[in-house]
């Protein structure tokens, strides 16, 4: 291994773990905004939905519950955790590198 390598690589996972934790955190935010019905004429409120929403767009109404908060939960959420989960498994394999 050359030197500086491992930083490298050590920086690079470092980072896809910080943008995988904001991602999560942007659809936490909203899914918990969501729940204690924040003002959706706010901008603040209006971009995290719009964030959010652009991020979930492909678990968004996954699932057809009956209530509205569990499909916001459910569909919110299992984004949420995968961004998490192949996030951290994407920069624990470069760390390992």
């Amino acid at each position: 291994m050359s030197p500086g390598t491992g930083t490298r690589s050590s920086t690079a996972a470092r980072v896809i773990a910080v943008v995988a934790d904001v991602m999560a955190v942007i659809i936490g935010l909203w899914i918990l905004m969501y729940l204690l019905e924040a003002n959706r004429a706010n901008d603040l409120v209006g971009f995290v939905k719009d964030a959010a929403r652009w991020l979930a767009g492909w678990s968004y109404d996954l699932f057809t519950f009956d209530d509205e908060w569990a499909r916001v939960v459910s569909g919110y959420g299992l984004a949420a955790a995968v961004y998490l989960f192949v996030g951290h498994a994407v920069a624990g394999r470069i760390r390992r590198l």
